[in-house]
Formats: C-alpha cells, sequence, structure tokens
C-alpha cells in the first residue's frame, strides 16, 4: 500500500486533531476552529505545497471567511431572525397549541410534520427555541411529559433541515465544496423528495415508539412559572365588551384566570383583572383586544423605540428594602418611560393584608413585569431601587411579521426556480430585513453566530486543504478498495455511516469537510455517479441523533428534558439506523444506480 505524502498525512493528522478538539470538550468550538485555521496557515507558510509560494498556504487557510457559503449561511441567519422578532412564526405555535388541547396523539403528529416543514426553509436552532416553552406549556396542561416529547421532536427539526440545501449551514456547506469540485449545481428543493420518501418510514418511529423509550422526567423539569397581577384593558372596539365575565373566560388561555374590577359585577366593561403567567397574559390581551398597560403610555414608548430604533424589552424587577415604591401603588407611582404589565406579590405569611389585586400597595420583594427599552429600564431600575433579574425578553415587532415572511419566501422563491443563485438571493433577502427594520443592523451580533462563522470558515478551508494535498485522493483509494464487492445502496449505506460516525461525536462541518472530497474521489475509483454519493454525505451530517455532542439543538434539550448520554443512544441509534437503510435505498432507485 502506497503511505500519502506529506502534506497528506498533514491535512489527516490535522482533521483528527479537529475531530478530538470537539470530541474532548475541555476547549471551546471557536477555539479548536480558529486551531485549526492557524496550524493549517503555519504549515502551508512555513512548507508550502509543491509549486506554490508561501502565501498561496495563508490564501486557502483563510479563505473561508470571504467563502460565498459562509455570506448565504449568514444572510439565512439574518432573515431567521427576522421571523422570531417580528413574531412571524406566533401564529404557528398557537396552532399548535390548540390541536394539543384537542388530542396528545395528533398533537405530537401534528408538531412533528409542522416542525419537519418549517426547519426546511428557517434554520434548526429558533423553530426550536420557539417550541421548547410550547412543550414545555402542554407538559404542564396535562399534556405529555417534555421530556417524551423533545427528542422526537428535535429529530423531526433536524431531518426537515436536512431535506433542502438551505435548511443546515452544513448542507450548503456540502453543496458549496461538492460545487468547488465540478458538480452541478443543486437547487433548495432539489433532494427534498428523497427526504420525504424516507420520512414516511421515520415519521411512525418518531411518533409512537421513540416517546416510548424516553423517560418521564416531569418531576426533575417542572418548574411553576411565576405568576403576575394584571389589568387588562380593552379597546372600545373590543369584542367582549358589554358581554358576562363567563363568556369573556371562556376566551382566555387556561392558565389566566380573570375577575371583574370591584363596583362591576355584571357584565364586561373597559376593565377586566387578571392573573396569569407573561406568555398566559399575553395572550389573553391579544384575543380580548387589549392592553396590558395604559394604551396612551404604550403607543407613545413603541414610538419612542421606532423613532430610536431601539429593541423594547419585558424585564422582571424585584423591590429592594430601599426601594423608593413600597408602599405606593401602581397608579400613584408616576411610572415614566416604562410601563409596567404585571405585578407579583410576594407572599408574606400572618401579615399579608394586601387585596389580591393589581392595584394595592407594592411591598418589599414583589415582582414588577417592566416594559420598555434596555437603557430606560436600567435608569428606572436605578434611580427606584429595584433589581432587575437577568434575562428579559424582546418585544415581537408583529407589524412587520408578514413583510419578514414575504421577504424569506420571496428570496427562498428565487433560488428554487432557479432564477438566482441562493448567495445572491440570501444576501438580498437580509439587506431588505435591515432596510424595512424587521432587524435591526445594530442588533446583527444577535443572529449571527460567532461559533458557526468561524467553524464554517475552518471547515471550508480544512476541507480545501484535504482535497489539494492528496488526502482524499488516498482515503478515497483506501476506502473504495473495501466498498468494490458491495451493492451501489451498501456503498451508500458504508460512506454515510462513516459520516454520521464522525457527526455524532465530533462535528458536523467537520465531517462534511472531510467527507465530501472523500465521496467524490470514492466516486472516481468505483465509476459512480458523484451526486448520490454527496448526497450521502449530506445526509449523514446530518443523522447527528445519537448524541448529545453532535448538534447544538441536543445540547439545547439535553437540560430541559434532564436526559442522560443513554436516552440519546437508546432512542436515536434505531432512528440512525432507520434513516440511513431508507435514504440509501432511495437513492438507489432515484438515480437508477
Amino acid at each position: 500500500m502506497i503511505l500519502p505524502g506529506f502534506h497528506a498525512a498533514s491535512a489527516m493528522l490535522i482533521a483528527l486533531a479537529m475531530f478530538y478538539g470537539f470530541f474532548n470538550g475541555k476547549l471551546r468550538v471557536e477555539i479548536v476552529s480558529l486551531l485549526t485555521i492557524a496550524a493549517i496557515a503555519l504549515l502551508l507558510y512555513v512548507m508550502p505545497m509543491p509549486g506554490e509560494t508561501k502565501y498561496a498556504g495563508l490564501e486557502l487557510a483563510f479563505q473561508g471567511f470571504g467563502h460565498y457559503a459562509l455570506v448565504t449561511i449568514c444572510a439565512l441567519m439574518i432573515m431567521g431572525r427576522g421571523l422570531v422578532v417580528t413574531g412571524a412564526l406566533d401564529p404557528a405555535a398557537r396552532a399548535l397549541a390548540r390541536v394539543w388541547q384537542f388530542n396528545k396523539s395528533l398533537g405530537l403528529l401534528f408538531t412533528l410534520v409542522v416542525c419537519l416543514f418549517m426547519s426546511m426553509l428557517i434554520n434548526d436552532t429558533p423553530v426550536l427555541v420557539l417550541m421548547i416553552p410550547i412543550l414545555a406549556q402542554m407538559a404542564t396542561r396535562g399534556g405529555m411529559p417534555a421530556s417524551k416529547t423533545l427528542m422526537p421532536v428535535n429529530a423531526a427539526i433536524l431531518i426537515g433541515g436536512m431535506s433542502t440545501t438551505i435548511g443546515t449551514s452544513t448542507n450548503l456547506l456540502v453543496v458549496s465544496i461538492a460545487q468547488d469540485l465540478g458538480m452541478r449545481t443543486l437547487s433548495v428543493f432539489h433532494f427534498t423528495p428523497i427526504v420525504l420518501i424516507s420520512v414516511l418510514v421515520a415519521l411512525p418511529y418518531l411518533w409512537l415508539v421513540m416517546p416510548r423509550l424516553l423517560p418521564d422526567n416531569t418531576k426533575q423539569v417542572s418548574v411553576e412559572s411565576r405568576r403576575f397581577l394584571a389589568k387588562l384593558r380593552l379597546s372600545d372596539d373590543a369584542p367582549m365588551r358589554g358581554k358576562t365575565i363567563e363568556e369573556a373566560r371562556g376566551n382566555l388561555p387556561e392558565d389566566v384566570r380573570a375577575w371583574l374590577p370591584p363596583g362591576n359585577r355584571s357584565h364586561v366593561g373597559r376593565r377586566l383583572l387578571a392573573e396569569g403567567t407573561y406568555k398566559g397574559l399575553q395572550e389573553a390581551a391579544r384575543t380580548l383586544s387589549a392592553t396590558l398597560a395604559p394604551r396612551w403610555l404604550t403607543e407613545r414608548i413603541k414610538a419612542d423605540s421606532t423613532r430610536s430604533r431601539e429593541d423594547l424589552m419585558v424585564a422582571e424587577m424585584i423591590l429592594a428594602p430601599d426601594c423608593r415604591l413600597i408602599g405606593l401603588t401602581p397608579s400613584t407611582a408616576g411610572f415614566e418611560g416604562v410601563a409596567m404589565l404585571g405585578i407579583h406579590h410576594v407572599h408574606q405569611p400572618l401579615r399579608d393584608t394586601r387585596a389580591h389585586t393589581p392595584d394595592t400597595a407594592m411591598a418589599e420583594g414583589d415582582v414588577l413585569l417592566m416594559m420598555g427599552m434596555p437603557e430606560d429600564l436600567r435608569a428606572f431600575a436605578q434611580a427606584e431601587g429595584l433589581l432587575q433579574i437577568e434575562g428579559g425578553e424582546e418585544i415581537t415587532r408583529s407589524g412587520k411579521a408578514l413583510l419578514a415572511v414575504a421577504i424569506m419566501l420571496g428570496s427562498v422563491g428565487l433560488a428554487s426556480f432557479g432564477l438566482v443563485p441562493i448567495a445572491i438571493s440570501a444576501l438580498a433577502g437580509a439587506i431588505l430585513m435591515f432596510v424595512t427594520g424587521c432587524v435591526r443592523f445594530e442588533r446583527v451580533g444577535r443572529a449571527l453566530s460567532a461559533k458557526i462563522i468561524v467553524l464554517v470558515a475552518s471547515s471550508i478551508a480544512l476541507g480545501r486543504f484535504i482535497l489539494v494535498s492528496g488526502a482524499a485522493e488516498w482515503l478515497g483509494q483506501i476506502l473504495s478498495s473495501g466498498l468494490q464487492y458491495l451493492p451501489p445502496a451498501g456503498v451508500l449505506a458504508a460512506i454515510m455511516v462513516f459520516v454520521t460516525l464522525m457527526t455524532n461525536f465530533a462535528s458536523n462541518t467537520a465531517a462534511a469537510a472531510v467527507g465530501t472530497p472523500i465521496a467524490f474521489n470514492i466516486a472516481k475509483q468505483l465509476g459512480m455517479p458523484e451526486e448520490p454519493l454527496v448526497l450521502a454525505v449530506l445526509f449523514g451530517c446530518n443523522l447527528c441523533y445519537a448524541t448529545p455532542v453532535a448538534y447544538q439543538t441536543n445540547m439545547m434539550i439535553l437540560t430541559e428534558g434532564d436526559y442522560t448520554f443513554k436516552d440519546y443512544l437508546r432512542s436515536g441509534v434505531p432512528l440512525v439506523l432507520i434513516m440511513v437503510a431508507a435514504l440509501s435505498t432511495t437513492l438507489v432507485f432515484w438515480y437508477g444506480i
């Protein structure tokens, strides 16, 4: 057997070091990625490739930062952020909640299908971020335990992301590397039918079997959300004006309790008192055409936000012992520049004689739910002696929700019909998100992930180094010598399993960088078309269900579901095997090989 050359061996050693760094976890992903780029740059500067100058190595090492695939990924993250901050995904969340209330089993099936299709066009992470509180809330209302639903839903999101070229950054990386190697350009939905056929096999497992393999960790993860007292101010044309309190209650979320203010004993007027979580009160206000703060104050704060181009935030604040507001009522406190949406009364045994209403005097330890611009909230807390709780939530700019959806659909549509490359349409969509105010340019840092940027850039550099150094050709010869005795479905399955192992124990982007050029060379060695083998790599990079470290969404549900490593293996390995068998078989029939 011919041994690899110096640069080919170095490329494989750097790839192994990168995998080990990801798997070991002692260094951050960003650090491992930057070290990979530095190692390639230093090696090729000190010992250039034959016929190349030392500066050619620097260009190879850093070309990922200017690669069109990275530009496309960043643009898609910006558009995904636009859908989140405008609340464009909220209607889907409300529809899911209604189905879950009707039937648990159908609710799970509907959720799996909706998430699968949403993640075709939207990055996996925001879709899961949207679903986690919904599934947790459904569990508290008597639905299936969150620990039995989070992992199947996460898997459905990953499968949906696998089905289009823009579904995940890894897909774009594989396709871009393959195009650099000479493969034709693939449209957005080029391989979607292949994945959807495989979904028909995997969906029954996700729906009926996977939840049974997972534990019920309800006691471990259930946390009671803080409940606030609030005053709902109904508009003049609100449909509930003049109705009975029973009729109004029938239109409220289950976790919101409402009653009439003192002196009003018959029908709903301009005010309605309520108690519930912030999410529940938000939904109640939307349903009743009401506001949680005086309408004039809300409109003024929103106008100031629009004028200053600052996002509005909702934050919780605790009344400290020296707080000026102690003993005052919300109506006499004289809030300026901020609005109180609700108040949580601290329990005071033996001496709490306050009325259960948002209009009563405030006491030490009470928690206020405040809305305003970040700087105004900080100034208010400091001036009044309040302790602002870490975190906070941005208020969605719902007036731009349809605009954000239109921009996303237009961008994807242009690329889907082949009118312009996805890199151009995605960049145009991101620019429109900025121009229209769906995403604030000064807040773009919240849309972009530095980890993904350096990870993709290092993967592009590593993939290129593996190719030009001859490492891909050498590995392709080694693998093809064993794969030549297998049928086409076996070859595709073997490549998929090889990449899947790298994905689940290292990084899917690194697996894409290594696997794509290897697949190209195996195709040449075996005389097979490149496209199905490249798709086998792409699919394998997305079969990341078996370990918590395989993908960032796996890590997000680890704490929420109180899962163990064994839970991922027990439920994820069968799904990997099902998808490998279904995808490899479908690829054979689809391409007629």
